[in-house]
């Protein structure tokens, strides 16, 4: 066989319809055959064996179900605040807690003649750890301060959930249905004169009704749970964050305060 030339074997080759290299180096694959073998090896090497599942590995997300019943055996054994929070703050039932930063547990005084229960913590809330701490949190301190009501003296604040959902949208029906036992033994241990609601998330979780907040508020109503001995009086009032994107609707929130203010009022002469 005569032996061609570098620019021969180069056309003989473009002939031959090869238009790219698959190797940094020029290989005599009649020379060598084996060489080619070689190099396929060394550019794709055999694939991974599958992994086997990590033993006693738990699944990311508990059915809904299953993660109320948890959160009800963990409420139900809790006999303090303390104990309660540490509970809340190890749950793993709501997928909530996977892209919120903190657990917002309360503020306030466990001591307070009025326990306010809102929707979920927002961004503001997320970073500091408390609740009702942002533009709207403001908007409730002064509210209350209008009556003589403070985080200090006379007022315990939280929510529904314990959790920033993404995007600070409300909680669904599901995740408060998670957070609910909670909730319920939160209440029973505070044990507030007056349940203040606030917003129509709070109102339709904890009053189980899906009536508009206009029909609600002006009102009182009786809460009752399993932890609880008696009815605690119930006020429905709008969210200071529904105000601030509706300020017309102020006076009617004023008009919640005025009303709360009296009950008070009757209660202290009671006293």
């Amino acid at each position: 066989m005569a032996r061609m030339d570098k620019k021969s074997t180069l056309e003989w080759h473009m002939d031959a319809g090869v238009d790219e290299a698959t190797g940094d180096q020029p290989v005599n694959h009649f020379k060598n055959p084996e060489s080619a073998i070689g190099n396929q090896k060394a550019a794709f090497p055999p694939p991974a064996a599958p992994q086997s599942p990590i033993p006693n590995s738990k699944p990311l997300h508990h059915s809904p179900s299953a993660a109320m019943a948890a959160a009800r055996e963990l409420a139900d054994k809790a006999t303090t605040l303390a104990e309660l929070k540490a509970a809340v703050e190890g749950f793993e039932g709501c997928a909530l807690k996977k892209t919120a930063s903190k657990t917002i547990f309360s503020d306030g005084n466990p001591q307070a003649l009025v326990m306010v229960i809102g929707e979920a913590p927002g961004a503001q809330e997320d970073i500091q750890g408390i609740p009702f701490c942002g533009p709207s949190g403001q908007l409730l301190d002064r509210t209350l301060a209008s009556i003589g009501l403070t985080r200090a003296e006379n007022t315990y604040i939280s929510n529904t959930v314990f959790w920033r959902p993404p995007g600070n949208r409300q909680p669904t029906p599901e995740e408060t249905a998670i957070c609910l036992p909670f909730v319920e033994k939160h209440i029973a241990l505070i044990h507030p004169k007056l349940l203040l609601l606030s917003g129509g998330v709070a109102t339709t979780t904890m009053l189980k009704t899906d009536a508009a907040m206009s029909r609600m508020r002006g009102k009182f109503y009786e809460y009752g749970n399993p932890y609880l001995k008696a009815p605690i009086p119930v006020a429905v009032t709008y969210h200071p964050s529904y105000l601030l994107r509706s300020p017309g609707q102020k006076r009617l929130a004023w008009g919640d305060m005025l009303m709360i203010k009296e009950f008070l009022n009757r209660l202290k002469l009671k006293e």
